[in-house]
Order: C-alpha cells, then sequence, then structure tokens
C-alpha cells in the first residue's frame, strides 16, 4: 500500500440505482447513497489485497459533493485514489464521472481493523444493552 495508488470500478446505472429506489428523492437518476457506497466500495478494493491476513477496513469519514445526475443506462465511472498513510488510517480522493464528465468528487477516509476483534468488540454491545 503507498500513496498514489489508484483503483477503479466502472458500472452502469440501473433502477435499483435510483434515488427513487434507494428512498433519497423520487427520480430516476443515480443515488447519492449509490454513488457514495461505490465510492467506499472502489476504496476498501483499491488496498484489500494489501492487507494481513484477518485485516479488513471500514470507513470513518466520507465528504463528497454529488455534482450532476446520471440517467438510467447510462455508465459510472468510480474512481479512488490513496492520499495519505498514517498507521492504520488511510485517506482517499474520490471521483465520480459518467460518460459525459465529472459526476461526484470528494475524500474518504477508511481504518484497517482486525475483522475478529472488531467483529468481537461490535457484537458485544448486545450484551450491554
Amino acid at each position: 500500500m503507498k500513496i498514489g495508488q489508484k483503483n477503479q470500478i466502472i458500472t452502469s446505472v440501473t433502477e435499483s440505482d435510483t434515488a427513487k429506489a434507494f428512498g433519497s428523492g423520487e427520480l430516476l437518476v443515480l443515488a447519492t447513497p449509490r454513488m457514495i457506497a461505490l465510492m467506499e466500495e472502489c476504496s476498501y478494493k483499491c488496498i484489500s489485497s494489501d492487507l494481513e491476513a484477518g485485516a479488513s477496513t471500514v470507513g470513518t469519514s466520507i465528504n463528497v459533493k454529488h455534482l450532476s445526475a446520471t440517467p438510467i443506462g447510462m455508465k459510472v465511472t468510480i474512481e479512488a485514489e490513496i492520499t495519505e498513510i498514517d498507521g492504520r488510517r488511510v485517506c482517499f480522493s474520490v471521483k465520480a464521472y459518467d460518460e459525459c464528465g465529472l459526476i461526484g468528487e470528494g475524500t474518504h477516509e477508511r481504518f484497517i481493523v482486525y475483522s475478529e476483534k472488531f467483529t468481537a468488540k461490535t457484537y458485544a454491545k448486545l450484551e450491554s444493552k
């Protein structure tokens, strides 16, 4: 894992990706929550093969702007690039494009965790409530 490392995802917008389907609006355009989910997916996949056995990442922060609407049927390209590594914290620049240009951009932060320990700690919450 290194600064400048990149990943890309290409997908097509379907009805299940729309604001109407996500409940974030009524229109049949790419939903902002779906664009954000794609940015997170692209980021975690950017570094997943570099992690040691038993490690994973969780998203801890995201700050993005959704700049332009994308209709059903259009291709969307998501890009993630590592901009900072600070111990187990990894920061990314994220961008989304449709076939006409930039539709979203921002920053995303992920934290490297150890899956077994993280899951045990999380589910311990059920016993303490």
